[in-house]
């Protein structure tokens, strides 16, 4: 799929953002130290890519704090936050509201939104990252991908929850 919407109206993407059973493409981002990391430095585990337009919006916060939450019960999962804000402004938001599950990953001079197809082409929020939510397996194969219906709505949770679930269920 390479659309989605903005308060109803369609929002063109980039292209089509990777599907269910393919293998992940690598990105890298940048940190809140300013190194820089990529998606297989990460190793085997499982991995949850949560893809947002920016972490000063309330429903960008509210997201990041319900994977926060619901990764923080889960032993060998990463949940990376992605965006096109600043570390800067990423990290000071996690370190007020004690977000310590996820890891940030600014996309400011990464190629995540290229990578996968996210970035929206038009629209007021054109040159952000659509709303999309991956789950890897260890391997980096996309068991599980959801493209926000609306930039203003929230993903849903128990979906890719269970497929954390279920992938740690097998492991």
């Amino acid at each position: 799929m390479n659309t989605t919407n903005f308060k109803g109206n369609p929002v063109k993407l980039a292209g089509n953002v990777p599907a269910k059973g393919e293998t992940a493409p690598d990105f890298t981002y940048v940190r809140e130290d300013l190194s820089e990391k990529s998606l297989k430095d990460h190793g085997n585990g499982v991995k949850v890519i949560i893809a947002v337009p920016s972490i000063d919006t309330g429903v960008c916060q509210a997201e990041t704090r319900r994977f926060n939450k619901d990764l923080s019960n889960h032993d060998g999962v990463t949940g990376i936050v992605v965006s096109k804000d600043l570390p800067f402004a990423m990290k000071r938001f996690c370190a007020a509201e004690g977000i310590e599950s996820v890891e940030i990953a600014s996309d400011f001079r990464g190629n995540f939104v290229s990578n996968y197809n996210t970035l929206m082409t038009d629209g007021p929020l054109k040159g952000l990252s659509a709303r999309v939510v991956f789950v890897l397996d260890g391997s980096n194969t996309i068991q599980h991908v959801e493209i926000v219906d609306d930039i203003t709505h929230e993903p849903d949770y128990s979906a890719a929850m269970k497929a954390v679930e279920g992938l740690l269920a097998s492991a």
